[in-house]
């Protein structure tokens, strides 16, 4: 009796179905490596994804545009796993021999590897099935343009991929958890992340007689430093509401106050309520801190991405079945990341969880995400097969 469960005992590892199938897994990841797609533009991606999987005697559905999903077994489903296929406009400096040749657009952020890892996922698993039946179906959803806001997994909702689906898994990798290890928390994980702009216009003149003119460099500066600063004490502190910027521009000459001027940056927040709180707060408070000035103000608040929050139990099932692939040691609590994930969409109506996979070789050298010179430790590859893999048979009712 094989039963996939909570209880790490009961579960069968699966890296002796995946071994057979690493090699392969691994070159698919190398060549997407080296064929980055931008978001939406995911075309050669979508096509070498569909094609394997058919090749695997599955029925994959094309998603419009870029993106696929396929159901491996049958009868009820138990999970869903979700890998994002885009890559981002950054030039690759890494030097490796499959570096992008696509200039300017780069896989920095290890979304090969997501892709690599689900399409690995799904081979292994039809191959169990074949042996012998799951006893229920895992869906995997190749995910178009996670790096745009509000992101491509709304295509993916738009287009049926959650119907069916009682739960969702995914990972991401991560260059500060050592090669081995996972790292997981329960509750928002990711943040929330909407963009800004604000343009503000008014009569410019001399520097000399600002009393006569609209001092629109004096009321950027006003609220670049004041809307974060009333947002921090009208918004519970513990939601973690970040307002930054990063760009203001006006202006050309030191002696003249110009007519026009703009702004840019992020707002951030780890609590659902608090995001749509303070969302409808800094269009407000942006008004406001403006209007003693007399400037216009004109004011883009593109509301991009919700937090991530991992649910107890679907954590927990990641987390058991590291241990079992991985060892009792491989699990690490992740620290909360201020970035936005679009994978949040998918945890508005069911459960779900966020892994971080480890791609740090302990000593050697620290890299971070969304740099061209980024380098996944491609050992990491088996890792995240094996443990999402096996956390998504514990979804599944016991095979005899």
């Amino acid at each position: 009796m094989r039963n996939y469960s909570l209880e790490t005992e009961h579960a069968e590892s699966v890296g002796p179905w995946l071994e057979p199938l690493l090699d392969e897994v691994l070159e698919f990841r190398r060549d997407l490596h080296a064929h980055p797609e931008l978001s939406f533009q995911e075309h050669r991606t979508t096509g070498k994804i569909f094609d394997r999987l058919v090749m695997a005697g599955l029925s994959p559905r094309r998603l419009e545009g870029t993106g696929v999903i396929v159901d491996v077994g049958s009868g009820p489903i138990g999970t869903a796993l979700r890998g994002d296929i885009d890559a981002l406009p950054i030039i690759e400096e890494t030097g490796l021999p499959y570096a992008s040749r696509n200039h300017g657009v780069t896989h920095g952020c290890g979304h090969d590897f997501h892709t690599a890892t689900m399409l690995g996922i799904a081979l292994m698993l039809a191959e169990m099935d074949r042996a012998q039946p799951l006893g229920g179906t895992i869906r995997i959803i190749f995910q178009p343009a996670e790096e745009t806001m509000p992101g491509g997994a709304l295509a993916c909702i738009d287009q049926g991929a959650l119907d069916g689906v009682p739960r969702i898994m995914a990972l991401h990798c991560d260059p500060r958890v050592e090669v081995g290890k996972i790292g997981t928390r329960i509750g928002a994980i990711t943040s929330a992340s909407d963009t800004i702009r604000i343009e503000l216009s008014g009569r410019g003149g001399h520097t000399s007689r600002p009393h006569l003119t609209e001092d629109l460099v004096f009321a950027l500066a006003q609220i670049a430093v004041n809307v974060p600063a009333v947002l921090s004490r009208r918004i519970d502190v513990r939601s973690g509401v970040s307002v930054v910027w990063g760009q203001i521009s006006a202006g050309a000459a030191p002696n003249a106050i110009p007519g026009s001027g703009v702004m840019s940056g992020t707002m951030r927040c780890l609590d659902r309520e608090a995001w749509h709180e303070a969302g409808e707060l800094l269009d407000r408070v942006v008004k406001e801190v403006a209007a003693p000035y007399g400037v216009e103000v004109s004011l883009e608040h593109t509301r991009g991405v919700p937090p991530v929050v991992n649910s107890e139990h679907e954590t927990a099932l990641i987390e058991a079945a590291a241990r079992a692939e991985l060892g009792p040691e491989s699990v690490v609590l992740a620290p909360q990341s201020m970035g936005g994930e679009d994978f949040a969409w998918f945890l508005q109506g069911i459960p779900g969880a966020l892994m971080r996979l480890g791609t740090h070789v302990p000593g050697g050298e620290e890299y971070d995400l969304h740099r061209g010179d980024y380098i996944v430790d491609e050992r990491a590859l088996a890792n995240g097969i094996c443990v999402l893999g096996a956390a998504a048979l514990r979804t599944l009712p016991a095979r005899s």
